[in-house]
């Protein structure tokens, strides 16, 4: 009975594992829309900047949106220096991220000792871990021996 019960729970938690490896696929597909893409770059450039609060930042992306970020950067220098009243220095990194990078953007301080890594891999894995109860749950419903919901 207990062996039974071991294979259902793995092969749910594979099940769950092959719909983040889907969702890490179809990640290539956000940056199709070049629209939606320079909002989503401008709302993680945001929020990387307002994380680090540092007058010198370094930012890294894949090499095929450079164009694309130093076109929305001014933006979101201003909209920094609107909000924070600070002014920022942002550069833009030599190297690239990987090719196995989907989208998205690193934003480095002090010689890259500081780092946000505003991939969006790091993302799906972040959201994912946050959301694994509600994944679960909506694949194989409501779990009947669980006490707590959080």
């Amino acid at each position: 009975m207990n062996q039974a019960r071991l294979r259902v729970l793995k092969e749910r938690e594979d099940h769950v594992h092959a719909l983040l490896d889907e969702a890490t696929k179809r990640l290539g597909m956000v940056t199709k829309d070049q629209n939606k893409y320079a909002k989503l770059l401008d709302g993680l450039i945001m929020q990387g900047l307002f994380q680090l609060l540092e007058k010198n930042v370094t930012i890294r992306c894949r090499k095929e949106d450079e164009d694309l970020v130093q076109r929305i950067l001014p933006k979101c220098i201003a909209t920094y220096k609107d909000a924070t009243k600070k002014d920022t220095n942002v550069t833009m990194a030599k190297d690239y991220l990987g090719p196995d990078i989907s989208g998205g953007v690193e934003i480095l301080a002090h010689g890259g000792k500081i780092k946000v890594v505003n991939t969006l891999e790091s993302r799906l894995e972040l959201i994912s871990q946050q959301m694994l109860p509600e994944i679960r749950e909506a694949l194989f419903g409501h779990n009947p021996n669980r006490k707590f919901a959080d």
